[in-house]
């Protein structure tokens, strides 16, 4: 897959000249942390090649709720509504079996919450060893031909993509090719103090630096068109017009700004595109099959349609086809809940990295949200470590709980708040207080800043 942006060959001087220029509006609601939309040629009904037909629907009155099967799932998932508990002392006790009862508690807390979300379609899933494991897939994947939602389509998986960048990143440290520690002015000019913010704070967003999509010329010009091919130095210009909002290292502040300048020092340090590195040297070795870095709204069959509400006139409106290139390094990948359950795991325990460079990616620091701590591009909720993303028509949550080895993935087709709150975060907050009470997975209302980890 060729480069997502096609940027200029000279990106110091672009970036350079995009500042000075003050680029003219731009438009996108300041919610959207990060991803956006796509390109969409097939129905969500197609399927993809090389993997199993969703399994059949559960015989009960909720008629659009699904179960599925993944074709290489191990004995104790070969059925989400099945459970087969074996006692493996990897498992934590305070996960219970996905018993009948545990499985008809979270059944009717996922009907209820996609009741109250108005979320037209949701993938869920939750696997423990030992313990079982439970896939849903609920409601449409299309509102308009009413197919329904399954667990094999792809979706934007919005600020998860900044696991994988990050992860990139980390593995450049292990190169010795790049440090931590290192000024982003060595890899990336014209950035304002770039010579005092180090790539460590970037990636566990103390830069300081002005968030791009909070920009109101920005949001401007990306909801005027929401096709527009935007590239990394427009994107930079927005911030970059603004201010610091604090002191390098002086305290946490979710910023997009900071993950679309490590993807140029991972292009710079890697002397390769951005897209390129992922696929080689990231999803590649963690065996990610259906796991893209798109080119343009590129958006990979089958998959769900998203749904938003952040339009010039605040109706909903169909986002599958918008152009992610806004997101670039900070959210325009796409996924589904096979490869992020894989991948969450990936994350937590450090796989792709060394001991050391994972310690360091794991020393969560605080935030200003209680029981969430951030550590180099993922975070530390309630005990569940591992990213969210949000973007128009789309949301998604991929999380891994060490003790207990569990993993749980969030898929929705929307990204439309419910009072202040991200649907995926009801979602996850929902069945984490049936399996997991002490360790609930929770984020506090946003209320539309886009600058809460909630909303990334």
């Amino acid at each position: 897959m060729t480069h997502p942006c096609a940027r200029p060959p000279r990106l110091r001087s672009a970036v350079r000249r995009a500042v000075a220029t003050a680029l003219a509006a731009v438009a996108l609601p300041t919610a959207l942390a990060c991803g956006g939309p796509a390109d969409t040629t097939r129905s969500p009904e197609g399927t993809r090649a090389a993997r199993s037909a969703p399994a059949t629907p559960l015989a009960r009155a909720e008629a659009q709720d699904r179960t599925a099967a993944p074709a290489s799932a191990s004995p104790a998932s070969a059925s989400p509504a099945q459970v087969s508990p074996s006692g493996s002392p990897d498992a934590a006790g305070d996960f219970p079996a996905l018993s009948g009862d545990v499985v008809s508690k979270l059944d009717g807390a996922l009907k209820d919450t996609l009741r109250k979300t108005g979320v037209p379609g949701a993938v869920v899933g939750l696997w423990a060893p030992g313990k079982g494991s439970y896939v849903r897939a609920l409601g449409v994947a299309d509102k308009k031909s009413r197919a329904r939602m399954s667990p094999d389509l792809s979706m934007r998986i919005g600020s998860v993509t900044k696991t994988f960048t990050v992860t990139a990143l980390l593995t450049l440290v292990d190169r010795k090719k790049a440090g931590l520690d290192d000024p982003v002015a060595r890899y990336v000019d014209g950035v304002p103090g770039g010579d005092r913010i180090t790539l460590r704070q970037l990636a566990e967003m103390r830069s300081g630096l002005y968030n791009y999509t909070d920009d109101p010329n920005f949001q401007k010009a990306l909801k005027a068109d929401p096709n527009r091919e935007f590239v990394p130095a427009e994107l930079l210009a927005y911030a970059f017009q603004h201010p610091a909002q604090a002191g390098p290292g002086s305290r946490f502040q979710y910023s997009n700004t900071n993950t679309v300048l490590l993807g140029l020092v991972i292009e710079k340090a890697s002397g390769m595109p951005l897209g390129d590195y992922l696929r080689r040297d990231v999803l590649g070795p963690a065996k990610l099959k259906h796991t893209v870095f798109p080119t343009g709204r590129a958006f990979p069959n089958p998959h769900a349609r998203g749904y938003t509400r952040q339009t010039k006139d605040g109706k909903e409106a169909d986002a599958t086809n918008w152009n992610p290139s806004w997101a670039w390094a900070a959210g325009a990948m796409v996924s589904d809940h096979q490869d992020l359950r894989a991948w969450a795991r990936v994350v937590a325990d450090g796989t792709l990295l060394s001991k050391a460079t994972q310690a360091q990616r794991t020393a969560f620091l605080p935030t200003s949200y209680p029981g969430i701590g951030y550590g180099l591009g993922l975070f530390d909720n309630h005990g569940w470590i591992g990213h969210n993303g949000s973007l128009p028509g789309y949301q998604s949550t991929a999380v891994y709980l060490p003790g207990a080895k569990a993993t749980m993935v969030v898929l929705l087709n929307t990204d439309t708040a419910v009072g202040g709150n991200e649907p995926s975060s009801l979602f996850a907050e929902a069945m984490t207080k049936i399996v997991t009470p002490d360790h609930v997975y929770a984020f506090p209302p946003t209320n539309g800043t886009g600058t809460s980890p909630s909303s990334s």
